[in-house]
């Protein structure tokens, strides 16, 4: 059974740092591209980031380029997004997902598998 499960949100203040990750369970990570994304009240879910299954490659959105880094750990199963510089309008609920093309788009219909969010907070 396919499982992603978030953590490490939270409430920080502005130009503070988090770290989200998604512990993946029942596939094998390698074989699997995995994308982060946020959605906030009122608004569509959008890509953040995304690791393809092969090389590695990343791919970031425009919004967030040079403050988020996304890496993953095959070994733990466990895929990380590092957040700096944080800003009020970063404030969502973020979700991994896997995607079985392994691709690593930032297209939310792209990907197969969801978990269930950690919401994170940017506010003074």
């Amino acid at each position: 059974q396919v499982k992603l499960v978030e953590s490490g949100g939270g409430l920080v203040q502005p130009g503070g740092s988090l770290r989200l990750s998604c512990a993946t369970s029942g596939f094998t990570l390698a074989h699997y591209a995995i994308g982060w994304f946020r959605q906030a009240p009122g608004k569509e879910r959008e890509g953040v980031s995304g690791i393809s299954s092969s090389n590695d490659n990343t791919s970031y959105a425009a919004s967030v380029k040079g403050r988020f880094t996304i890496s993953k750990d095959n070994a733990k199963n466990t895929v990380y997004l590092q957040m700096n510089s944080l800003k009020p309008g970063d404030t969502a609920v973020y979700y991994c997902a896997a995607e079985v093309l392994g691709r690593g788009t930032l297209e939310p219909g792209d990907y197969d598998y969801w978990g269930r969010g950690t919401q994170v907070t940017v506010s003074s």
